[in-house]
């Protein structure tokens, strides 16, 4: 269904008008959305044996592990989320894969698994509060498995208030390509101010150093939206 919101009430929330919507919004919102997904699961796959746990934060509608869910159905996926209207759209999308299980999971309280193989959090941390986010990678990288990966896909800031601003402008511009009108992005704009905070790049990097990842590096980058791989 296409994203044909006008008028966003009040903050940001991933409620069922969202869901509906939220694979035409991904695709229209994100740079070079497909070829980052795609990299992901070329990148991912490499770390999934017979019997792996992959798990999923911020699964949403379970739109960005599908492609590993069809390619390993033989493997243990866990699907987690905040979002009723996400998880109950991702139960719909799994019904038919009994390995696949998706639960209502608040990062902040922990991973609930452990023996990790791949982690997985797509546009997921920029979303939870920057003081909670040092302890949520410390958990993903005490419960990875040693040589398992953890890929994570964020919105990030430009180094300097000068670049950033090119860089929004930019994407501003790519969204009224994709379709969207000025007051549509700046009602979604105002709505997700202190709903999502984006850091720099080099933060995000300096994080996933101090919980403990000695291999690190960036492998996507568009704009102000970055993705990393990192192994234990």
């Amino acid at each position: 269904m296409r994203d044909e919101t006008n008028e966003i009430k009040g903050k940001w929330e991933f409620d069922e008008n969202v869901t509906k919507v939220f694979g035409d919004m991904l695709s229209r919102s994100i740079p070079n959305y497909e070829t980052m997904r795609q990299l992901c699961f070329n990148l991912g796959k490499n770390f999934i044996k017979e019997g792996s746990t992959i798990v999923d934060m911020g699964c949403s509608n379970g739109l960005s592990v599908e492609s590993f869910v069809k390619a390993f159905p033989g493997n243990y996926f866990y699907l987690l989320d905040v979002s009723e209207p996400m998880l109950e759209e991702c139960r719909k999308r799994f019904k038919d894969y009994p390995l696949v299980f998706v639960w209502d999971n608040d990062l902040r309280e922990g991973i609930p698994m452990d023996d990790i193989d791949l982690a997985l959090s797509i546009l997921t941390l920029q979303f939870t509060p920057i003081e909670y986010r040092q302890n949520i990678l410390q958990d993903v990288y005490d419960k990875l498995n040693e040589g398992g990966a953890f890929i994570i896909v964020e919105k990030v800031l430009g180094n300097s208030a000068k670049i950033d601003d090119l860089f929004v402008k930019e994407y501003y511009n790519l969204k009224q390509e994709n379709g969207y009108t000025q007051e549509q992005i700046a009602n979604k704009r105002k709505s997700l101010e202190g709903v999502l905070v984006p850091l720099t790049s080099s933060f995000n990097e300096h994080l996933l150093h101090q919980v403990g990842f000695k291999y690190v590096d960036c492998f996507f980058r568009c704009l102000n939206f970055a993705g990393w791989i990192a192994i234990k």
